[in-house]
């Protein structure tokens, strides 16, 4: 496992980190508690010392899965984040739509100090605005008690995680420019470039790090979708447009070049080096869903690098749509929740 600097931090993630919306969501299977915890030990064994939470995911349910696996232990460094109001809205929730956001100081100011309790820490090392939009990223408050929550050694850092879906570049180029931040979380990958591009400069230029999520474009990269896969009725990927599934299938194959060219290593791991290949991502937030897929991304730091040529020709695959005709429902299907 290979570790890099977050940003002008001191925190130094592993390359590969582990999103836990996957363990606690119920979004992609169902998993006890217990479950998760051996998973994330094991993750942890693997070099894996990224660990990326949310109040929200599960109500509460990913923090307290951390606290439980980890603890207060200082070779892990846990992220998590907060805005969404689960306190009055929680029970509400329906599958993965969103409930309503409270970026007020108050509200942030608690959602932290329960946060804190969940994770049975006494620090948190990176705490992220929970998909701000512009007013969010305007509202001077809510900055303002984030810098306080450094200076009373409530949280290390600070930062934004943009989404819930593809998109947010305004917002996300803002934040870099004008806050504090001292990290980004975007949605990026070598399907869907577009807007991390922009966001991956402003934060190089703000001297800010960046952690990439959706690094295999939900699944196509992962290399084990076929045009007969069917995703179960819970599943965004079930709502997107046939296209998405077909074209992607296509674009897959065309990278074909670079399997061939490392015995033995795998497309979802290329896909995670495709994305190391830049200096400013500190960490990649793979779906991991069982031991299997653990093994394979954490061993993803030790495959060879991306050539120069191959980076070149990947991205004139990608500038040229891979060849294929640009269809409005792709256009949607890019836009949908990952």
């Amino acid at each position: 496992m290979q570790y890099r600097q977050l940003g002008q931090t001191t925190l130094r993630p592993s390359v590969v980190g582990f999103g836990l919306w996957t363990l606690s969501t119920g979004w992609w299977g169902d998993y006890t508690d217990a479950e998760a915890v051996v998973l994330l030990r094991e993750a942890r064994d693997l070099g894996i010392t990224f660990f990326d939470a949310s109040d929200s995911y599960g109500n509460g349910r990913s923090e307290e899965q951390l606290g439980e696996a980890f603890g207060n232990d200082s070779n892990v460094i846990v992220a998590t984040k907060g805005g969404y109001d689960f306190y009055t809205y929680g029970e509400a929730r329906r599958g993965q739509r969103e409930i309503p956001q409270n970026f007020s100081a108050a509200h942030i100011r608690r959602a932290c100090d329960e946060s804190l309790r969940r994770l049975r820490r006494d620090r948190i090392d990176f705490y992220q605005l929970h998909n701000p939009k512009m007013d969010t990223v305007e509202r001077d408050e809510t900055f303002t008690c984030l810098d306080e929550l450094v200076r009373e050694g409530k949280i290390a850092s600070y930062g934004v995680a943009l989404g819930p879906a593809i998109g947010w570049e305004h917002e996300g180029v803002r934040a870099a420019r004008e806050r504090n931040i001292a990290g980004m979380q975007i949605i990026y990958n070598l399907l869907e470039q577009e807007p991390g591009r922009a966001h991956i400069a402003a934060c190089r230029d703000a001297g800010a790090g960046v952690i990439v999520r959706v690094p295999h474009s939900s699944g196509l990269l992962e290399g084990h979708y076929t045009i007969d896969t069917e995703f179960a009725a819970n599943d965004h990927r079930r709502h997107r447009p046939r296209a998405w599934l077909v074209d992607g299938l296509k674009k897959v194959e065309q990278l074909q070049f670079l399997v061939d060219a490392r015995p033995g290593a795998t497309i979802g791991q290329i896909a995670l080096q495709w994305i190391l290949a830049d200096p400013a991502i500190a960490s990649t937030l793979p779906n991991i869903y069982n031991r299997e897929q653990l093994v394979e991304f954490a061993a993803a730091s030790d495959v060879a690098p991306l050539t120069e040529d191959e980076l070149a020709r990947v991205q004139e695959l990608y500038v040229t749509n891979f060849g294929l005709e640009r269809s409005i429902e792709n256009a949607q299907a890019a836009g949908a929740v990952s």
